[in-house]
């Protein structure tokens, strides 16, 4: 059975969905529902989502945490890239800034090659700036669409280079889906799904 490995931070791992655990464990039931009735999608779906991962944390982690998940076929699914984005005001500059971010992506493309050639990003969302600058849990950071379109316009380019998917999200998920400002409802982790699912089947990643 495939596997399909999703990487990335606290929307990859479920924040705030508390009907279905958010758009991965949405895709895995998906999958799972359709399995049982012998129908043509046979994967299973792994959440390697970790709360607060920028790039660079993923980077880190990512090549051990798919060895543990080898199977004849892989294919990976990454988020990332918010985190990346924040504006740290002790620092004066972004959490990861732009060009080590860039680096980041283009390192794990290379390392992800190294197990398969279904290599999917997805991109990110947009907020609800009065409510996460700062950002209420951690107030030396800030989320600003203006910074979060800089790093989802410089991913989507480096995707289009590298021949790898990206699924656009900016303007998909209205602030009103939004939990705290940042991560989405049940709602807005159901409209990704939907966004995901489909572009999966569309660009024949599964069949």
């Amino acid at each position: 059975m495939p596997r399909i490995l999703v990487f990335g931070g606290s929307i990859i791992w479920g924040a705030w969905d508390l009907e279905k655990g958010g758009w991965v464990n949405r895709l895995r039931l998906f999958f799972d529902n359709n399995n049982l009735t012998e129908s043509m999608f046979d994967y299973s779906v792994y959440n390697i989502g970790v709360s607060g991962d920028t790039s660079s944390d993923l980077f880190r982690r990512f090549e051990i945490e798919t060895k543990f998940r080898l199977r004849e076929e892989l294919i990976f699914i990454f988020g990332v890239g918010t985190n990346d984005s924040a504006w740290v005001h002790s620092k004066n500059n972004f959490w990861v800034p732009p060009n080590e971010y860039e680096q980041n992506i283009r390192k794990l493309i290379s390392l992800a090659r190294k197990f398969s050639s279904k290599i999917v990003f997805v991109g990110m969302l947009g907020v609800d700036e009065p409510r996460v600058d700062p950002i209420p849990w951690d107030t030396d950071k800030s989320y600003k669409n203006e910074y979060i379109k800089k790093y989802d316009t410089l991913l989507e380019e480096i995707c289009k280079e590298e021949k790898v998917g990206y699924i656009k999200l900016f303007g998909k998920v209205p602030n009103e889906l939004l939990e705290d400002g940042v991560h989405p409802t049940s709602k807005g982790h159901q409209k990704i799904f939907e966004v995901v699912r489909d572009f999966l089947i569309k660009n024949k990643l599964v069949n």
